[in-house]
This record gives C-alpha cells, sequence and structure tokens, in this order.
C-alpha cells in the first residue's frame, strides 16, 4: 500500500506528473477535483480501508498540512512518499499565466502559497522522499538530498 503527497505550490507540475507517472495505478485526491474537503475525506477513507494506491494531489505547502495525510496513512500501515516539487515563484507565476478558466490561479493565491511553504523534512513521517524539477514540460526526479 502506497501512499504519495504531492508538495509545492500551483503551476509546478503536480497534476501534469500525476497524469504522466501515476495515473494508470493510484487514485488521485485533489480539492481541484473534489471541491471540499468532506469530498476528500471521503475518497481518502475509501483508499484506506479498501487498500488502494493514493496520491494527494494539493499544494500542502505547511507540515500541518501533510500531518493529516501521513497520520491517516501511517494508521493503516502504508508507504509514504513525499514528491517535492521545485518552487520557483517566478516561474510558477509564469506557467500560471499560460492557464485559463478555473485553472488559472489568481496571483495572489500564487504568492500566499510560496509564503506559507515549508520544505518538508523526512521526520514528519515520510518513508522516500524525491525533489521533482520540471523542464520544457519534462520532470526530473531526484531522491531527497535533506536540503534545496
Amino acid at each position: 500500500m502506497e501512499a504519495i503527497i504531492f508538495c509545492g505550490i500551483q503551476a509546478t507540475g503536480k497534476s501534469s506528473f500525476y497524469q504522466r507517472h501515476f495515473f494508470a495505478t493510484h487514485v488521485r485526491i485533489s480539492l481541484d477535483l473534489l471541491n471540499t474537503r468532506h469530498r476528500e475525506d471521503v475518497f481518502l477513507e475509501a483508499c484506506l480501508r479498501t487498500s488502494q494506491k493514493f496520491v494527494i494531489d494539493n499544494t500542502n505547502t505547511t507540515v500541518a498540512d501533510r500531518a493529516k495525510y501521513i497520520a491517516l496513512a501511517q494508521q493503516y500501515n502504508y508507504q509514504i512518499k513525499c514528491y517535492y516539487f521545485q518552487s520557483n515563484l517566478e516561474e510558477a507565476l509564469a506557467r500560471n499565466n499560460n492557464r485559463t478558466g478555473k485553472a488559472l490561479i489568481p496571483e495572489a493565491g500564487v504568492r500566499g502559497a510560496y509564503k506559507r511553504l515549508q520544505i518538508p523534512s523526512p521526520a514528519e513521517g515520510f518513508h522516500e522522499m524525491y525533489y521533482v524539477s520540471i523542464n520544457e514540460n519534462n520532470f526530473e526526479i531526484k531522491p531527497w538530498q535533506h536540503e534545496i
């Protein structure tokens, strides 16, 4: 059983990364898709009770944001992995400006997420951690080096 928690500000490639790497194997749990915490909780509980692999595809910018998912995954003996997405503010704002409709996040929202961003740590309860960067729509995945 595997729980994957994405971490990074908006427009850093999290959902695209999910599509390329986990679409066929993991349920995507995302507030962008589900719209409410209640729906998110229902999907998460279903995954936990049925031992379904899942990805939490939210910004998860703070230790507190991630703690809920980690605690639940630990209760169900999941292997917990973190993918931290390089969160360069100017690059994210540029990618965000190419979005339209609901996908376009107000600049203040992206800047606010960046200000709240707390770099994840193995001490939070992750079994494995990875650093993901995006370059010309290609993802580079590196093992966590305990510093950015």
